[in-house]
């Protein structure tokens, strides 16, 4: 092809806007209802559970762990066990786990109780969450591999 053969080709773009829109628009409702829906959770556990002022934060330490657990079987159950229709992840994953789990929370609470003098507590919890949610999703996705993937084997 010569030079003024590709000049006369035109591409055109592909179209934008509406129809972006509408292909993203069900993936952004889902997200926010599902989100809806986690920090209700959430917001439940902190009033069943409250954290007296400069106390080991359990309920926001058990809702990231439970809510890092449960991200891991999810991920077994969606990659290796069913095909998952297109909104089921960013619905639950993203959404509802994503609205449970409070990373936000944490810093906010290692940072009062360090303002509060509590050094000691504010780094065993820093330290705690980090450490207990990352085992979580990942002994709780080997578990789900190994206890529902191998059954299906």
């Amino acid at each position: 092809m010569t030079a003024p053969e590709a000049e006369s080709i035109r591409v055109r773009p592909a179209p934008r806007g509406r129809s972006e829109w509408r292909a993203q628009a069900p993936v952004v409702a889902v997200v926010a209802i599902g989100g809806a829906l986690g920090a209700c959770g959430r917001y439940g556990l902190s009033l069943a559970w409250p954290t007296p002022p400069g106390s080991f934060p359990w309920a926001t330490f058990w809702t990231n762990v439970i809510g890092c657990a449960v991200i891991g079987v999810f991920m077994v159950l969606i990659t290796d066990v069913w095909a998952a229709h297109r909104l089921i992840r960013p619905f639950f994953g993203t959404g509802v786990l994503g609205g449970f789990t409070t990373f936000s929370t944490y810093a906010v609470d290692i940072r009062k109780l360090v303002d509060g003098g509590r050094l000691g507590i504010g780094l065993a919890y820093l330290a705690a969450t980090l450490c207990a949610a990352l085992a979580a999703v990942w002994l709780a996705s080997a578990a789900a591999r190994r206890i529902i993937v191998g059954r299906q084997r």
